[in-house]
């Protein structure tokens, strides 16, 4: 879910002005602008904040950071759907210990394509996608 400073500000039980702040500064986790307007998406119903490098600790901390999610595309299971005239879906979206295929992924939120032939991951995925919101699986 995407809310915007007021909202935001309200759940975090600080001023607009203070938030303005953190966005300004970057702190706010996968917050973008559209316009004039700053856009900052919730997990676990907060805005997520990173920690700053001085005063006291803020009451709005999260305990732990949401596994993000890597999609990418699985080249086997291409090969062996052409070898075997089969329709086997080839989008692979890991989140934390799960792995789930699909042939069709929707994305509400930001995410970054990652290229990395020198650093592939596990399964061998040397390009993929990250996000850190919620995707729909379809097929």
């Amino acid at each position: 879910m995407i809310v915007g400073t007021t909202e935001a500000a309200r759940i975090l039980k600080i001023s607009t002005a203070r938030l303005r702040v953190l966005l300004s500064a970057g702190r706010v986790e996968g917050a973008y602008k559209t316009g004039k307007m700053w856009l900052i998406p919730l997990f676990k119903g907060k805005p997520m904040i990173k920690r700053g490098t001085r005063g006291p600790a803020p009451r709005w901390r999260n305990r732990r950071k949401p596994a993000r999610t890597i999609i990418h595309v699985n080249s086997q299971r291409i090969r062996q759907n052409q070898k075997h005239q089969e329709q086997l879906p080839v989008i692979s979206v890991k989140k934390g210990q799960t792995n789930t295929y699909g042939h069709i992924v929707e994305i509400p939120g930001g995410c970054r394509v990652v290229y990395r032939p020198d650093k592939p991951l596990p399964c061998g995925a040397r390009v993929w996608i990250e996000t850190l919101y919620d995707v729909k699986v379809i097929g």
